[in-house]
Parts: C-alpha cells; sequence; structure tokens
C-alpha cells in the first residue's frame, strides 16, 4: 500500500529532506540493478546516513506494511536490488566510512557503502589487504558483496565474502537493531553469520561489517597459457589441481572475450589462442617458484602453445585489467549482453563448454565464456540485439546454458545470486521441502515478508502456477503467499 503523506514526512525528517527522492525522474535511475532486463519503479527511494537512520526507516515501513528494498551500488547481476512497486527503496551509499582499522586483530570495521577496493586500499601500505575481488570491485560496495556472498578471482585459494566477516550489525525488518558475531573469527552459538550472508537482503539490512584482512604473501608470479582448444585449457584447468597445487586464482577466458578484452584494453594476449588460462600463484618464495614451474609443465602437457610470466607488477596488472574488464569490453561486440552465472565440477568444464557452443548454434546467438575456471563458477555471456527482438531468445537461450550446468552436476548461481533471474529456477535444483527450509527461515527474520520480497524463493504470482492438480506452495504453507 502506498505510504500516507505523513509517513512520507516522517522519512523526510529522518533522513532529512535533501535525502528522499520522490520526483519521477530521479525515481528512475533505481529502477534496475546491473540487470536491465528487469525494471520497478519505487514509490520513493532514501538516503540513509546511519545505523539509526536505517532503523527509523525501516520502522516506519514495519508500521505501514510498506516493502523495503536495500541497495548499495546497484551493479548486482541478478535482479536482487529490484524495487517493489509502491514500495521504499534503502539507499545505503551515503554510508561510506571505514568506522575502524584493527591491524592488531587484523580486522577492519565498514559501512555498506564502502567499495570492496577501498578497503585494501586503506590497508595495503601496512602490507594488507582484502581477499574478495568481484570484478566490480571499484564501484561495487560491501553491503552489496554480503548480500551476495560475492565471490572473485582470487576467491579460489581465499574464499568467498562469508570467509572474511566476522561480525554484523543488522537492522531487522522490524527495526530491531541485532549484533551477529565480532572480531572472533568462530563466534559461540549457531551461524546466524552464514545465514545473513549471501541471503540477498531478505532477512535485514546490514549498516556494519567486521572483515577479516589478510596479509600479503611473500611472493606473486602470475602466468599466462594459451591454448588452441577450449578442451585443452579445461583439462589443464583439472590437472592443475589434480597435481596439489591451489593457485590464487585460475580463470579463464575463450576467443571471442579474447578478442573483445584485446580491443578494449590491449593487454597484449598471444594471437591465435581459443582459450587462455591466467594462472596467479602467491605464498612463499621457494614454494611459488616450485609451483610455477609445475604450472607450466602441465600446461604445456595439456596442449598450451605458449606460456608466460608477468615480468613486473604493471604487466600482471595488464593481464588482470584484460580478465577484470572482460565483460564491459562486449560493449564492442554487441549492444546488448545477458550475463549467465552458474557452477559445474571442475572435471566437467571441457564437457559443458562444448555444450554451450552447441547451444549457441541451436539458438543462433553468439555466446562468449569467462569465468573462474579453478571452481568451476562460469559466465557465459549472451550477445543479443534488443532492437532485433532478440531479449526473448537471449533469455532462453541463458536459461538454456543453466539446465547445462544443472545437468553436469552444478548449480544455478556461484556468486550473483538468484535475485528475480533464477528464482523460478529454484524448483530445478531445490525440493518443495527445501524451499519450505528456506521460508521458514525467512520467516523468522521477517514474519512480514517486507524485506526484498519477491526475491530468492519462488511465489506462485512471480513464476506462475505448477501444471496439473492445484498444489499449495510452501510460501502459502506459512502464509507468506495467496493464491489468486
Amino acid at each position: 500500500m502506498p505510504l500516507s503523506a505523513a509517513a512520507v514526512a516522517e522519512l523526510g525528517a529522518i533522513v532529512g529532506s535533501d535525502h528522499l527522492i520522490t520526483e519521477p525522474e530521479q525515481l528512475r535511475v533505481y529502477d534496475c540493478d546491473g540487470l536491465t532486463g528487469w525494471r520497478a519503479m519505487p514509490e520513493l527511494v532514501v538516503l540513509a546516513g546511519s545505523t539509526a537512520e536505517v532503523q527509523g526507516v525501516v520502522r516506519v515501513c514495519a508500521r505501514e506494511g510498506v516493502p523495503f528494498v536495500a541497495r548499495g551500488a546497484g551493479t548486482g547481476l541478478s535482479g536482487g536490488a529490484l524495487p517493489v512497486a509502491d514500495g521504499i527503496v534503502i539507499s545505503l551509499a551515503r554510508m561510506n566510512r571505514i568506522i575502524e582499522i584493527d591491524l592488531a586483530s587484523q580486522r577492519v570495521v565498514v559501512e555498506p557503502g564502502v567499495a570492496n577496493l577501498d578497503v585494501t586500499r586503506a590497508v595495503e601500505a601496512d602490507g594488507f589487504f582484502y581477499a574478495p575481488d568481484p570484478s566490480s570491485q571499484q564501484v561495487c560496495t560491501i553491503g552489496g558483496n554480503v548480500a551476495e556472498n560475492s565471490g572473485g578471482a582470487h576467491c579460489l585459494k581465499n574464499g568467498f565474502t562469508v570467509t572474511h566477516v566476522t561480525g554484523l550489525t543488522i537492522v531487522l525488518p522490524d527495526g530491531e537493531i541485532v549484533e551477529l558475531g565480532g572480531k572472533a573469527l568462530d563466534p559461540d552459538g549457531p551461524d546466524l553469520l552464514g545465514a545473513f550472508i549471501g541471503s540477498e537482503g531478505t532477512l535485514g539490512i546490514a549498516t556494519e561489517v567486521t572483515l577479516r584482512l589478510l596479509r600479503k604473501p611473500e611472493a606473486v608470479v602470475t602466468q599466462l597459457a594459451a591454448f588452441a582448444s577450449i578442451d585443452e585449457a579445461g583439462t589443464a584447468v583439472s590437472s592443475i589441481i589434480s597435481a596439489g597445487i591451489l593457485p590464487a586464482a585460475l580463470e579463464m577466458m575463450d576467443r571471442f572475450t579474447i578478442i573483445a578484452a584485446e580491443q578494449a584494453y590491449h593487454p597484449g594476449y598471444p594471437e591465435g589462442a581459443e582459450a587462455l588460462l591466467l594462472v596467479e600463484l602467491d605464498g612463499i618464495t621457494v614454494q611459488v617458484e616450485e609451483d610455477a614451474l609445475a604450472v607450466d609443465e602441465v600446461c604445456r602437457a595439456c596442449g598450451a602453445f605458449e606460456v608466460r610470466v608477468a615480468r613486473d607488477d604493471a604487466e600482471r596488472a595488464l593481464l588482470w585489467l584484460g580478465r577484470k574488464g572482460a565483460f564491459p569490453a562486449m560493449g564492442r561486440m554487441s549492444p546488448d549482453y545477458y550475463v549467465q552465472d552458474g557452477v559445474v565440477p571442475r572435471t566437467k568444464l571441457p564437457e559443458v563448454l562444448r555444450r554451450i557452443r552447441e547451444l549457441s548454434r541451436e539458438h543462433g546467438l553468439r555466446v562468449g565464456n569467462v569465468f573462474h575456471a579453478g571452481d568451476g563458477n562460469l559466465h557465459p555471456l549472451v550477445l543479443y540485439d534488443a532492437a532485433k527482438g532478440e531479449t526473448e531468445a537471449a533469455k532462453v537461450l541463458a536459461e538454456a546454458i543453466l539446465g547445462a550446468c544443472l545437468d553436469a552436476g552444478g548449480s544455478l548461481t556461484g556468486e550473483h545470486g538468484v535475485g528475480v533471474d533464477k528464482a523460478c529456477s529454484m524448483p530445478l535444483m531445490f525440493s518443495e521441502r527445501d524451499l519450505e527450509a528456506f521460508a521458514r527461515l525467512r520467516l523468522a527474520f521477517d514474519p512480514e515478508g517486507i524485506a526484498n520480497p519477491g526475491k530468492v524463493i519462488p511465489t506462485p504470482r512471480l513464476c506462475g502456477e505448477v501444471p496439473g492438480p492445484y498444489r499449495q506452495h510452501p510460501l502459502e504453507l506459512i502464509g507468506l503467499a495467496e493464491r489468486f
């Protein structure tokens, strides 16, 4: 239900009238996240500046029965920050302070609007870094990383966001402030941190985050291996891991993506390569040097026609620029693209990549592949032209690719989240009993269902009715949805 004029005035009093957005042309800025195919106009946007202001706004929403969606930088790729029509967007962009740096404990406490890369920038002079590094790390925020349990190239060795968050201050959907964890690595009691991280804003809003820092490694070696086929590169990935080597990062790009990155950034990738592996090793110097020789041998044995080592930090940065800038580089190849995010077992990489090529031919759309090969997290980029009416065809192809990942024993998402984009696919991976358990957990945090509704868990209204005799959906059983 729309907010009353009195409630709007109350929100303005909480955050300041200058931090309340109600004009339609300004609201349009917030009508989607990085997945632009899904759009909805919120009733208003609140630019909160503190935990107390978030709490005040959420209390108004709870009292008025108005849904809210927390938003960071809006770089998500699953529609997780998609507004609810007639609801409120609570922007956390103003909450961008680094509250505390505790190097003795290797901890840093930040507000949710702090950009991911700014955490490392704040501590790198003292020999520390923050490990999770999404490709959008220059702009994506810690709050969004917590919501999606974001990964990144260097999470193969160091772990995803959940591994590096030790404490949270959260505002529950009824406005209560709760502290989870702290600076200890393993707090007592049930793992509520693990439940909250990756919940995509459906359990509340994180307003302070305690992060674990790592010391910079003694040595870093970045290698580039070029292959004449994707199958050879995929085999090399499994062979590296099975040889007992755990790189900090192990990334793959196919020929189409290589061409796009080369045109955009000129990293000097080898000509004629159908696939590239970018392998980064870090740790103690002796071990890194030994592992680098082993990676070279494995790659050549798998068919690499060139294995190159970055000579210095500048060349290393250039090689990574091509990889981390692969998504925007696709703008040179196509007016539109759809980013998929699925996971497959490493041993199934060659098989699944062959299937993606087959699907590309069947559907008549090009697909570029760039992904975290070490943990099997694929990011196929389906290229299409919306002006030519290819949007639906791109979505069908992307869903077929996701089906191929599941058929190979993989999962729906590695790091981009479910949001609205994959909510209807959840029954492909989870049973009704699983979904009911998820819904009950959500109900424990948000009994009124106002925190980012319509995301993650499928509802009849979102996905349509299952053919055949009517069966109550788990959300109906617990009162979070009703049949129309």
